[in-house]
């Protein structure tokens, strides 16, 4: 187990955050008991009070950040202001691996991805075939710790679909190997050739690249917790969007894509298995009659993208609670915008929040006093500036 604290320097000016390294700990019980014990023993050994804890963040393992007796509610017992904070940019990564593993299709759309890559990476002679044919960007290979790293996949092949399945089609007329020859024949008749595939293409790269944008965001240097909640909404924002309308838009882009490579942009109508039903039980006649479309959509689109957003609300929770203690502190614009009996109420809640056994690390009263003062100064220099302008 690593340890690393941080810490608020006030000796000197400005005021500083320093991150210490402390010592690796071997670890034998890796419950969320044995964990907070370890914990406890290296606060101990160094002479740190544990009630001066104000935050705890770990990886998002369940013996670390479970809600009941994880690492972060072992010490939450102990101290309530160790707030916990998740990595916001580790629960995205979490949130793509449940997705793409929500449906038996996203499954097989990814293993497909995986597989073009495969058929040409293991050679360099069959590397240069492809580089024959594309001229933009190359294939990347699907990584199983960055899921974000998905978009570069899903991109190369879609920027450049069609002529990837030509590269596929002339390795099956110069290799010498059966197997290979089969595998690129299976990828270039199969899945590259397949309407459905070409729109789950399009709806990934959607997807994955709007995530992509805002795990780089928050992994920026002056994210703070404001901009963080606001990115976060708008990406739940446009997971309820494209609930509605994504669909249609990406067959409409996919459409174009497949018409461009003479592939019929239908919907493959497959067998369906009779399941024998008991004496009791009434058919779904909806379901079984629906549309290969529909098939589509209810089966793998609303899968997915409602798995998005439950994972989204749950594992973001904790950040809008933070949001609504501190938030206020974070925006000026807000802050200006508050009158005084709701700047009175934030500083009262931020107070009840740093509180324990009677004592808080802040003061309400002389909060709000600080807070007015400085909008009052702020308001005055600005009225300075409008009268300087007005003379000149």
């Amino acid at each position: 187990m690593t340890v690393i604290i941080r810490c608020v320097d006030v000796s000197n000016t400005p005021i500083k955050i320093e991150e210490y390294f402390l010592e690796y700990r071997n670890v034998v019980d890796t419950s969320g008991f044995g964990l907070f014990n370890e914990l406890k023993s290296v606060l101990t050994s160094l002479s740190l009070d544990i009630h001066n804890v104000r935050g705890q963040g770990y990886d998002n393992g369940s013996n670390m950040k479970g809600k009941n007796i994880g690492v972060q509610r072992r010490l939450l017992d102990i101290n309530p202001r160790a707030f916990y904070m998740p990595c916001a940019s580790h629960c995205l990564n979490l949130i793509l691996c449940e997705m793409a593993n929500s449906s038996i299709k996203a499954k097989s759309f990814f293993g497909a991805c995986q597989c073009i890559y495969t058929v040409f990476a293991n050679s360099t002679k069959r590397w240069n075939v492809l580089l024959d044919y594309i001229d933009g960007l190359t294939l990347k290979s699907l990584s199983t710790t960055r899921w974000e790293s998905h978009i570069d996949s899903v991109k190369a092949i879609l920027s450049q679909v069609s002529k990837i399945r030509e590269a596929l089609l002339k390795l099956v007329e110069v290799s010498d190997d059966a197997k290979l020859s089969r595998d690129a024949e299976s990828l270039a008749l199969g899945e590259l050739s397949n309407f459905e595939f070409i729109l789950s293409l399009v709806i990934w790269h959607d997807v994955l690249l709007r995530i992509n944008v805002v795990s780089k965001k928050l992994q920026s240097e002056d994210m703070c917790l404001d901009i963080a909640v606001k990115q976060l909404e708008g990406l739940i924002s446009f997971f309820e969007n494209y609930r509605i309308n994504g669909l249609n838009s990406a067959i409409i882009d996919a459409k174009k894509i497949a018409i461009d490579m003479e592939i019929e942009p239908i919907f493959v109508i497959r067998r369906r298995l009779c399941r024998k039903r008991h004496f009791d039980e009434t058919s779904n006649n909806e379901r079984e009659h629906a549309s290969p479309e529909e098939y589509f959509r209810t089966d793998y689109f609303l899968v997915i993208v409602d798995n998005a957003l439950s994972q989204l609300r749950s594992r973001f929770e904790q950040l809008q609670l933070f949001q609504s203690i501190f938030g206020f502190l974070f925006n000026a614009i807000k802050l200006i915008s508050l009158d005084s009996e709701e700047l009175k109420c934030c500083c009262e809640n931020l107070e009840n929040a740093l509180k324990f056994d009677d004592v808080s690390d802040v003061n309400a009263r002389d909060l709000l006093s600080e807070l007015e003062v400085m909008l009052y100064q702020g308001v005055e220099d600005d009225q300075g500036v409008e009268d300087e302008a007005t003379r000149n």
